[in-house]
């Protein structure tokens, strides 16, 4: 009986605090191992407390009064190629913790003890307390703070209340106090949204403003039986595990990046179910790679001038920045807010602008787009699609070069005009997209439609028009005046969309390039002529069939299209 006092008296004069109350103390959490602990592993007889960790004489020649064994075990430590400091082998208190969380070494076991004490179990690999030898997917410990400086997420210095060691070193007890469970989990503070992350991680760029931050959606993260609490509340372990985390990198819940979107957001906590979109036959492949499963995986860290042909969730959305708001095109939404991009001139831009800007940064210069159709004019690399000095483009980088447009606007998009902008989710979106009527989101995650198009647009030859098979084109070009034929023209049977359409059964795109062209010398490429080369062929000796723009709704083409030659044919 003598011996317990002790132990409890030991316990109180050097290890427990006078704030930290007895509901909250050692006496009461799991870390009393003795018979009479409060957890499912215990001693099955003895009763003093401090024994566990602490002898008050001859203990091992590291403070506090070590009662283990501390082996020479090599863990495998935490890499990261956004971490700026290396983290050394588990020392100091690192080191104590790891003596009983490691699971080499029985928790029954002492430096000073006539015999082993009987325990009612071990830390394993089933429980959570376990962390094994390898500790890469563990928040770094054992590392000096100033050396993972300049990182601007961080605090410019260590911040006060946060214990350190020897000048600044990081561990365990950095963010644990072994003998307080006030906050649960030991944690030295309330982690209620994320107050402990943010107390050194506290220059997040755009975290203040973000939805990952104010949330109210309720989430409970799988596997655990903690009342439900909001996204803000879980605020950084909505995504980021400090201990055995799924995917190493980073700390991530899931190995798979994709997954730890999913968990909000497959519509039981985020308003849409994004996860579904990318069931579909056409999307963006983010379940393609994994990082270091597979190759050219997403690293924080890569280079946007070229990157590798990959694509996930983190290339199009900040989740720490990304925020419910909206922009009118070009500008770009806060769900876009942060990311980095590629401008009009190739250049990185880190906090892009405008929408084309994130798509410029894969189907620009790295070259990850494959034309849908080949054209005479070929080009995959829609920042020079989309560049202003071209003849004719889309109005997403500027707004377009015609001063009269008939087919516009139309009854779906009755606002739009020849001044208007639009932009690259205006065709490359869910074909759910609440945008046009569905309950789905808007953005190219996948569609029905190929290539991740809202609509359908067929680029077959020979089949009869109709509204369904150009529904894309028509969703903004009135289908009603352009088989009125009032731009392109019919002169005695020569030009007309109506007989290209629905006589000769032409698609839009035998004609029409939906991005935009560059001149090449083969005639005009205003209207963005640029005709496919599966349909239309070369007249004569020219190099490449030839449209002129002879002015206001006048032209002339030599080609040849559907066996018929076309020499100088002109309209109106």
């Amino acid at each position: 009986m003598r011996s317990a006092n002790w132990s409890i008296s030991l316990l109180t004069i050097f290890f427990v605090p006078a704030s930290v109350s007895a509901s909250s103390s050692i006496v009461n959490s799991k870390h009393n191992l003795s018979v009479s602990g409060p957890g499912q592993i215990k001693a099955t007889s003895e009763t003093k407390i401090c024994v566990f960790c602490h002898t008050p004489h001859n203990a091992h020649p590291q403070t506090p009064l070590w009662n283990r064994e501390l082996d020479t075990q090599t863990y495998t430590l935490y890499q990261s190629s956004t971490m700026s400091s290396t983290p050394s082998q588990p020392n100091g208190p690192t080191r104590l913790c790891l003596s009983c969380h490691d699971g080499t070494i029985a928790l029954g076991d002492f430096l000073h003890s006539d015999s082993a004490i009987s325990m009612t179990g071990q830390i394993t690999s089933s429980r959570a307390s376990y962390l094994g030898t390898d500790i890469s997917d563990d928040h770094p410990v054992s590392f000096n703070y100033a050396e993972a400086l300049p990182n601007p997420e961080l605090a410019a210095e260590v911040p006060a209340g946060i214990k350190t060691y020897g000048g600044g070193n990081i561990h365990c007890t950095t963010c644990h106090d072994p003998h307080d469970d006030s906050f649960g989990k030991f944690l030295v503070m309330s982690n209620n949204y994320s107050a402990l992350c943010t107390t050194c991680h506290s220059n997040k760029s755009g975290w203040s403003n973000s939805t990952h931050r104010t949330s109210s959606k309720t989430w409970d993260p799988p596997g655990t039986d903690k009342p439900a609490k909001t996204v803000a509340e879980h605020g950084c372990e909505s995504c980021h595990l400090p201990h055995s985390a799924g995917g190493p990198k980073r700390l991530l819940w899931y190995l798979k990046e994709e997954d730890n979107c999913y968990s909000c957001h497959d519509g039981n906590v985020a308003s849409h179910d994004i996860e579904s979109q990318f069931n579909k036959t056409s999307k963006h492949p983010i379940a393609a790679t994994t990082i270091d499963v597979t190759g050219n995986y997403h690293d924080a860290a890569e280079s946007v001038s070229y990157l590798q042909n990959h694509v996930e969730c983190v290339d199009c959305h900040n989740p720490h920045a990304s925020k419910n708001s909206t922009a009118s095109s070009p500008n770009a939404s806060g769900r876009l807010a942060m990311v980095k991009g590629k401008n009009l001139n190739s250049s990185v831009v880190t906090s892009l602008t405008y929408t084309y800007e994130l798509c410029f940064k894969c189907h620009g210069d790295s070259g990850q787009t494959t034309p849908r159709v080949t054209r005479w004019n070929n080009e995959n690399n829609v920042i020079v699609e989309f560049s202003q000095p071209n003849p004719s483009y889309h109005p997403v980088t500027a707004p377009g070069k015609n001063s009269d447009m008939p087919s516009l606007p139309s009854s779906d998009e009755p606002s739009l005009s020849v001044s208007s902008y639009i932009s690259c989710v205006d065709c490359h979106d869910s074909n759910e997209s609440t945008a046009i009527g569905g309950s789905g989101p808007v953005g190219p995650h996948g569609s029905i439609y190929s290539p991740i198009l809202r609509q359908r647009y067929d680029t077959t030859d020979n089949q009869a028009e109709n509204s369904a098979i150009y529904a894309l084109c028509y969703r903004c070009h009135n289908r009603t005046n352009i088989l009125q034929d009032l731009s392109f023209q019919n002169n005695n049977g020569n030009g007309g969309h109506k007989k290209h359409l629905q006589q000769v059964q032409a698609p839009c795109s035998a004609c029409h390039d939906p991005h935009g062209v560059q001149a090449d010398g083969n005639g005009d490429h205003t209207h963005l002529i640029n005709f496919d080369s599966n349909i239309v062929s070369k007249y004569g000796s020219n190099s490449a069939p030839i449209f002129n723009d002879n002015g206001y709704r006048s032209g002339s083409c030599t080609l040849v299209c559907h066996g018929e030659d076309h020499n100088n044919y002109s309209y109106p």
